[in-house]
């Protein structure tokens, strides 16, 4: 499957010389060569994924990049997003991404949109690409992405890591699968992993990223068979590589049954904004801010607080009086719970605090509430001078 690129002007002699090694693998060529130079493709995040995918389209001559992205450089990016630098630490991802790949290609046009992708700016931001590739690093985005991709008609290169583990795919092109046509649903919340919790192998993201630039470049040059109808995934720990055949399911809500005419709210799809759909009541019980605790601490009206992170994260950073006990591990100390204390869970970012909370409340625990945004966002909004991780 390819796309439909149209030819470029005819290569200037600095290009020739820079892409020779291109012009001369025959089935590339200078034809090909002109169709990545004409072609506009958007990477959906500057992260893990669109860090190296960005470097080596840049450097296969793609005419135009768009890079959206609405984070800013943070120290522990670096580790994998090769893309950005130490000096780069505050700066706008967007920013740090377009001057590094100006520096690395000054023929690459490059455009930067400082903001989050959404349902009300998607398909605005698609629709002027010829390929998307989905950098991004949660499901909410990777169903937006997909179903934009599927209404515009837009190949979807999608990848995603985690640990040691990636994998990738090419959706909604041609006749092949969708995003949905593999998950019809999104999991639960308290049971998705994500990267900043779990870890991520450095070179993870971009041994994928570096896959997805090579399946955009198939596409837009018509060479080689893409990973369109087959997921790709990848376990660096035992270096091994598979592929399983995927089918397109005529039920599938996007692209079978065509039954998504538009977008919709993907973080109430994905159970990440169930407060917002309920009633006050005892869902505005179930978290506090930090803000707030802090307020509570500081006139000693100080409830239990539970840190059910691990042990490693916990020797990072702490709130003064916590106890710890790893998520794994709450069961096994519930008889030494007090039912009808009032308890305040926190993790990092405030995942796993729901999921325990949730768990609590289920066993008799009605005084228990999460800490919005973990500790984390306590750095952020109340100490600065503690460690973030």
């Amino acid at each position: 499957m390819s796309i439909s690129s149209p030819l470029a002007p005819l290569l200037t002699s600095d290009e020739q010389q820079r892409y020779h090694r291109h012009l001369i693998l025959p089935e590339v060529g200078e034809e090909g060569q002109r169709r990545l130079k004409a072609s506009r493709v958007l990477l959906v995040g500057a992260g893990g994924l669109g860090a190296p995918a960005a470097l080596y389209l840049a450097a296969a001559g793609i005419g135009h990049l768009g890079i959206v992205d609405a984070d800013s450089v943070e120290l522990s990016n670096l580790q994998r997003q090769v893309i950005h630098d130490t000096r780069d630490v505050d700066r706008a991802k967007v920013a740090s991404a377009e001057a590094r790949i100006h520096a690395l290609n000054p023929h690459v046009d490059v455009t930067a949109y400082r903001t989050r992708l959404t349902s009300s700016n998607a398909m605005e931001l698609l629709a002027d690409y010829d390929v998307i590739i989905d950098g991004s690093d949660n499901f909410a985005t990777r169903y937006l992405v997909n179903d934009a991709c599927v209404l515009l008609g837009k190949p979807d290169v999608s990848g995603s890591v985690l640990r040691f583990e990636g994998q990738a795919s090419v959706f909604a092109a041609g006749d092949g699968p969708c995003y949905r046509c593999l998950f019809r649903e999104p999991p639960p919340p308290a049971l998705v992993q994500n990267c900043v919790d779990s870890g991520v192998l450095g070179v993870v993201p971009g041994l994928i990223g570096i896959i997805q630039a090579a399946e955009t470049i198939k596409l837009i040059t018509g060479i080689g068979e893409t990973l369109v109808g087959r997921l790709l995934l990848v376990d660096t720990l035992r270096m091994r590589f598979r592929t399983i055949d995927l089918q397109k399911d005529p039920d599938c809500v996007a692209c079978g049954r065509h039954e998504i005419t538009s977008l919709i709210d993907y973080d109430v799809f994905c159970g990440l904004a169930r407060h917002a759909a309920e009633p006050a009541g005892d869902a505005a019980v179930d978290e506090i801010t930090p803000t707030a605790l802090a307020a509570r601490l500081e006139r000693g009206d100080a409830p239990l607080l539970l840190d059910v992170r691990e042990p490693h994260e916990w020797a990072i950073v702490r709130l003064p009086d916590a106890r710890l006990v790893p998520l794994d591990s709450v069961p096994d100390v519930l008889e030494t719970l007090d039912r009808t204390a009032e308890i305040v869970v926190y993790c990092h970012h405030g995942l796993r605090s729901a999921a325990a909370v949730d768990w609590l409340r289920e066993q008799g625990f009605a005084r228990v509430r999460n800490l919005v945004g973990g500790i984390d966002r306590w750095t952020i909004d109340v100490d600065p001078s503690l460690r973030r991780y």
